[in-house]
C-alpha cells in the first residue's frame, strides 16, 4: 500500500506540472482528489487494511493528499498569473494611438418632429395630456358627434377589442376626456399613436397624430387661422404659403383642410402635391356646438377649434420618404441618413 501511494503521489505531481491551464489542472483534481478520485477511494476503504497497518496507511496518505493540494494550489497560482499577464498583453492601451470615437445616437425622425410641434404649442400656452390608446366607441366616436350609424364610421375601418371597446383611430378621444374634466377656458395639445386597419404606401395600421383644442369665450375660425398661420412659418420657416379648402369632419363646424408649401419640392411641383406646390399639413375647425355640449360645457358661452398634422406624413414629406414603412422598421442604415 505504501509504494501504491508514493506512486500517486508521483503521478500527480508529474501531471500537475504537465497542465498549461485551469481546466486541465481541474481534471488533475477531480482525478485523485475527487469523489471518485485515486486518493479518495483508498482512504474510503482503510476498514480493508489490517489494524496493525491501519494507522501508518493513514498517516501517508493524509501526507500524499496534503502534498498533492500543495501541488495543485501552487500550480493554479502559476497559470492565474499567466493569464493575467496575457490578458493585460491583449487589452494594453498604446496611449499614443489616436483615440477612437464614440458613435453619436439621435432621436428617431418622428420624435423629432413631435418635439418640435410640441415646444411649438407649449410656448403658446398649450398643456400636453396624455391618455389610453384603447378606449370605449362612446370616447372614440360618439362624442365626437359620430353616433353608430353615421356614415363617417365608414370612413375609419375600425379595430375593434369588443363590440365597445376598441383601439382608438384618433386622439380626438383624449379631448372628450379632457373637455369632461377641464373648466374652460383651456388649450390642450393630445400626441400619440392611433391605430386604422389600413395600410399600404402611405397608410400604417400604427401611426401618429398630433390635435390641438382651445376651448375659449369669443374664439373662432379667425384665431384658428392665425394661430395655424404661425406654427406653419415656424416649422416650416418664413416663406411657407397656406391654402386652405372646405372640408367635412363630424365634431367641427364649418370644418377645412389646410394646405402648405410642399417640403418635397418645395413649391416647385411634384407628384407627391400633383403639380400644385402645396401638399396637405392640417385637418382643422371650429368644434361643433353638439360635442361642447355632450361633454358638459355650455356652447352659448364658449366655443372652440381644433387642428392637428399627421405626424407621419409631415416627417415623409419633409424628408422624402417613400414608404411609411421605413419609419417603423429601425433600419440604421436608413435612419442614419436623417440625422
Amino acid at each position: 500500500m505504501k509504494e501504491k501511494l508514493e506512486q500517486i503521489l508521483k503521478n500527480a505531481q508529474s501531471e500537475i506540472e504537465k497542465c498549461d491551464d485551469v481546466k486541465s489542472l481541474d481534471e488533475v483534481r477531480v482525478k485523485y482528489l475527487g469523489k471518485q478520485g485515486e486518493l479518495t477511494s483508498i482512504l474510503r476503504n482503510m476498514k480493508e487494511i489490517p489494524p496493525e497497518e491501519r494507522k501508518m496507511v493513514g498517516m501517508l496518505a493524509n501526507s500524499v493528499r496534503e502534498q498533492v493540494e500543495k501541488a495543485l494550489g501552487d500550480k493554479n497560482s502559476i497559470l492565474e498569473e499567466e493569464a493575467l499577464a496575457e490578458s493585460m498583453e491583449k487589452e494594453k492601451i498604446d496611449i499614443t494611438m489616436p483615440g477612437i470615437g464614440v458613435k453619436r445616437g439621435a432621436l428617431h425622425p418622428l420624435t423629432r418632429f413631435n418635439n418640435k410641434f410640441m415646444d411649438i404649442c407649449v410656448e403658446m400656452g398649450f398643456t400636453v395630456i396624455q391618455g389610453p390608446e384603447i378606449d370605449t366607441d362612446y370616447y372614440n366616436f360618439e362624442a365626437l358627434n359620430v353616433p353608430k350609424n353615421h356614415p363617417a364610421r365608414d370612413m375609419q375601418d375600425s379595430l375593434y377589442i369588443t363590440d365597445n371597446i376598441l383601439l382608438r383611430t384618433q386622439t380626438s378621444n383624449m379631448q372628450v376626456h379632457a373637455m369632461e374634466e377641464l373648466k374652460p377656458p383651456f388649450k390642450i395639445v393630445c400626441p400619440g399613436r392611433v391605430y386604422r386597419n389600413d395600410d399600404d404606401s402611405s397608410h400604417s395600421p400604427i401611426f401618429n397624430q398630433f390635435e390641438a383644442l382651445v376651448v375659449d369665450e369669443n374664439v373662432g375660425l379667425k384665431d384658428l387661422m392665425k394661430m395655424i398661420d404661425i406654427i406653419l412659418k415656424r416649422l416650416f420657416g418664413e416663406n411657407v404659403k397656406m391654402r386652405v379648402r372646405p372640408s367635412y369632419f363630424p365634431f367641427t363646424e364649418p370644418s377645412i383642410e389646410i394646405d402648405a408649401t410642399c417640403q418635397m419640392c418645395q413649391g416647385k411641383g411634384c407628384s407627391l402635391c400633383k403639380g400644385t406646390g402645396l401638399s396637405e399639413v392640417f385637418g382643422a375647425g371650429v368644434v361643433n356646438p353638439k360635442v361642447l355640449e355632450m361633454s358638459g360645457i355650455d356652447s352659448k358661452k364658449y366655443s372652440g377649434f381644433a387642428f392637428g398634422p399627421g405626424i407621419d406624413r409631415s416627417v415623409m414629406v419633409t424628408n422624402k420618404i417613400p414608404n411609411i414603412k421605413y419609419l417603423f422598421r429601425n433600419d440604421m442604415r436608413f435612419l442614419k441618413q436623417l440625422r
